[in-house]
């Protein structure tokens, strides 16, 4: 399968600059980063902490200069290059880093025109642009990951692998998601393929990643709900192990 091309585009003044390297890697797993470009009124001494992750990471500055109080004129600029990049036909996705709504409409028109639209950002990020993406991963989150793959690696030799904290709790809604989800791709013996749940889910719900709940994968969040049947079965001459389910 082809590696999808994504042009990246980073708000600088509405994410931390401290996770960059974390953001990229995420960025790294859904496609190959072609463009990589962030906007920003560079004058300012609120942004000076980007400029030294621009050139380790080859993200070019865009400058955006600030003519009225108050408002993020970073906005326009990257909305003007995000619709020309559009245009250029050189990608094939994007990514925009934010946890602003202003690029919410962005957002939308890129999925309008058959683009994959994957957003980063905060928690504060309002639910309007959340749900305009493809997929949305919280900063907050990879920040947590890196921290326990942190705290793994010099941890004594022999002690469990220490478990990410979460940033959401196993609730009735998640419950009735999973439940829901599973019944909707459920064949006729009511049985469901993990590997098409997970993308079944993000269409309903962008946001959604086991690790907002303190697991690396769908599956071992899905256990700790209790609220299913799970049947690994061998497939092929590989041994290739297919996880199905279904509500209990």
């Amino acid at each position: 399968m082809k590696d999808q091309r994504l042009a990246v585009l980073i708000d600088a003044d509405n994410v931390p600059y401290s996770n960059i390297k974390e953001m990229l890697e995420e960025i790294a797993k859904n496609g190959t980063p072609t463009i990589k470009r962030i906007y920003a009124d560079w004058t300012k001494p609120t942004v000076s902490g980007w400029k030294n992750v621009l050139l380790e990471h080859a993200i070019t500055p865009i400058q955006q200069y600030s003519y009225t109080t108050g408002k993020n004129s970073s906005d326009s600029a990257l909305i003007i290059d995000a619709m020309d990049i559009l245009y250029s036909d050189k990608v094939d996705g994007f990514c925009i880093v934010s946890s602003d709504s202003d690029f919410t409409r962005l957002a939308i028109r890129l999925r309008e025109a058959g683009m994959k639209v994957i957003g980063i950002g905060q928690k504060k990020t309002p639910q309007p642009f959340i749900t305009a993406c493809d997929k949305f991963v919280y900063i907050e989150i990879l920040k947590m990951e890196s921290i326990s793959e942190s705290e793994t690696t010099t941890q004594v030799k022999g002690k469990a692998k220490i478990q990410p904290k979460a940033l959401n709790r196993i609730d009735q809604t998640l419950i009735k998601l999973l439940t829901e989800s599973v019944a909707d791709l459920a064949d006729e013996s009511g049985w469901t393929f993990l590997g098409e749940l997970g993308n079944f889910i993000l269409k309903n719900k962008a946001d959604f990643d086991p690790r907002n709940y303190g697991f690396p994968k769908l599956l071992p969040l899905i256990k700790s709900t209790k609220k299913f049947i799970i049947d690994e079965r061998i497939a092929g001459n590989n041994n290739i192990r297919h996880i199905y389910l279904k509500v209990k």
